[in-house]
């Protein structure tokens, strides 16, 4: 660096002498999307321009053809061009603020009693898609509160609920197109539902029975399916963002209409790969939607101590990405923004990020105990007064879509289906032992022959600590 700025000054000071430049200054240039250069046509002088959205040549000053003679008082207007991009100058010295004094304000259509706030910017929704998303929001409580309730029996050993986040999962599947790339955190098993993910299937997960696509080789509620384009989802936070750009700089060299989608909590954007994600899909111009539920909390740790901006929507800005925040409990809100940000992801080729406003009514998950670090009267608030499934409801019923009968037949018949899928899963046999030790290599190394040799003979001293047919 120290070298290209003396030379730099060496050339400048030159060009003074012997052309009688006072300065060196490009015009301005406002085109606002990047010419597409073709692989002959991109010489190794051409470079990405971080501060202009478009690729040009680097500054050879014999060939510049902006040069141009000025006086000692430039206007402010004009930029200095620098490898890094044009950018402007000043001759104050005046540090950015932290942040804004306003808030990026929250896009929400619906008002806590369901009903629409006037002039509402808003995709319209059809009898037949409010009734399946209502009932889809419901079929997830059942599923949560059930599935919960067997943790607790000690049927499964693990679950995680999606209580007070329904509205993000279902309306942000309901907007999307099936041949979307989904790539989950944990909390959007609305997503697999909505895209035809059976009770069934998600019992026979929870339970790691011989059904479950995953081998039992997963946690309960580590939910993935092939055949509805969902990536299976991974315990390590935040590790699906950069994937998410990938997918989505695939689909984009495929050239399908298609883009992906990936969700984090507001936690995970304190990973490295969060940030990584974002620029990597920015740069690439990656057609990725980034959903990110704020809900307040990462387990216990409060979004104050989690970052100083507001909140996560700024993020996007910082890496170039077109942004939006929006109320997570308004279903009408999250399908408008999330249908809005896809389409615009396909068809211009972007990235998106999405900030969803909610609040995490249940624990973290079944090894959490949330009224240790907030208050019960705080979570009572929040599932009774600001319920996104009770404020789509009142908005269904006040169009007559919905009845009370309706809801009665609903969950009744939801709570007897996953009952049933229940039994049925406990009924399967475990995955065999040897499915701990396939599919790792094409053929088993010394090592790990080794280890399945051992932890056979360990289950055969001690069958009754194991499942039965686990030895097979």
């Amino acid at each position: 660096m120290a070298i290209w700025f003396a030379r730099s000054r060496t050339l400048v000071s030159s060009l003074r002498q012997n052309l009688g430049l006072s300065a060196i200054f490009i015009k301005h240039n406002y085109s606002s999307r990047r010419p597409v250069f073709t692989n002959s046509q991109l010489s190794p002088r051409v470079f990405l321009d971080p501060f202009s959205s478009y690729r040009h040549e680097s500054t050879a000053v014999e060939t510049h053809p902006y040069l141009v003679q000025q006086s000692d008082h430039e206007d402010d207007a004009q930029e200095l061009d620098f490898p890094g991009g044009k950018v402007g100058y000043t001759s104050e010295m005046k540090f950015i603020p932290e942040s804004s004094s306003r808030r990026i304000p929250c896009y929400r259509v619906l008002n806590e009693h369901g009903k629409i706030i006037s002039d509402s910017d808003f995709i319209p929704v059809s009898e037949k898609l409010a009734v399946r998303m209502y009932e889809q929001m419901a079929t997830l409580q059942v599923m949560d509160h059930i599935f919960y309730e067997a943790q607790r029996q000690g049927r499964i050993s693990f679950y995680l609920t999606s209580v007070g986040e329904e509205a993000i999962n279902i309306a942000s599947a309901a907007a999307l197109s099936p041949e979307d790339v989904v790539l989950p955190q944990y909390r959007e098993p609305g997503v697999l539902l909505w895209r035809g993910f059976t009770l069934e299937e998600f019992a026979n997960q929870c339970f790691g029975n011989k059904a479950d696509y995953g081998k039992g080789r997963q946690m309960p509620i580590h939910y993935g399916s092939n055949q509805h384009n969902y990536f299976t989802v991974s315990s390590p936070i935040a590790t699906q963002l950069p994937q998410a750009a990938g997918v989505g700089y695939a689909l984009k060299m495929e050239k399908k209409n298609a883009c992906a989608v990936t969700f984090i909590g507001d936690g995970g954007t304190s990973e490295g790969d969060f940030h990584a994600g974002l620029n990597f899909a920015a740069v690439m111009e990656a057609p990725v939607v980034f959903i990110c539920r704020n809900n307040g909390w990462a387990i216990s740790t409060h979004i104050s101590e989690q970052f100083r901006s507001d909140g996560i929507v700024v993020k996007g800005q910082a890496y170039g990405i077109r942004s939006i925040r929006v109320d997570g409990n308004d279903a009408l809100a999250v399908y408008s923004a999330v249908r809005s940000a896809r389409e615009m992801a396909v068809k211009e080729q972007r990235p998106v990020l999405i900030e969803a406003m909610t609040y995490r009514v249940g624990h973290h998950s079944t090894s959490d105990d949330s009224t240790k670090y907030r208050a019960a009267d705080e979570i009572q608030y929040w599932k009774m007064s600001r319920n996104p499934v009770n404020r789509f409801k009142k908005w269904v019923e006040d169009n007559g879509w919905w009845s009370e009968e309706d809801e009665s037949k609903l969950r009744s018949s939801t709570r007897k289906q996953l009952l049933q899928a229940i039994q049925a899963a406990e009924k399967w046999e475990k995955q065999p032992l040897t499915e701990l030790f396939n599919d790792v290599y094409d053929v088993k190394t010394k090592n790990l022959e080794e280890q399945e040799l051992g932890l056979k003979e360990l289950v055969e001293k001690q069958p009754q600590d194991y499942p039965l047919g686990f030895h097979n």
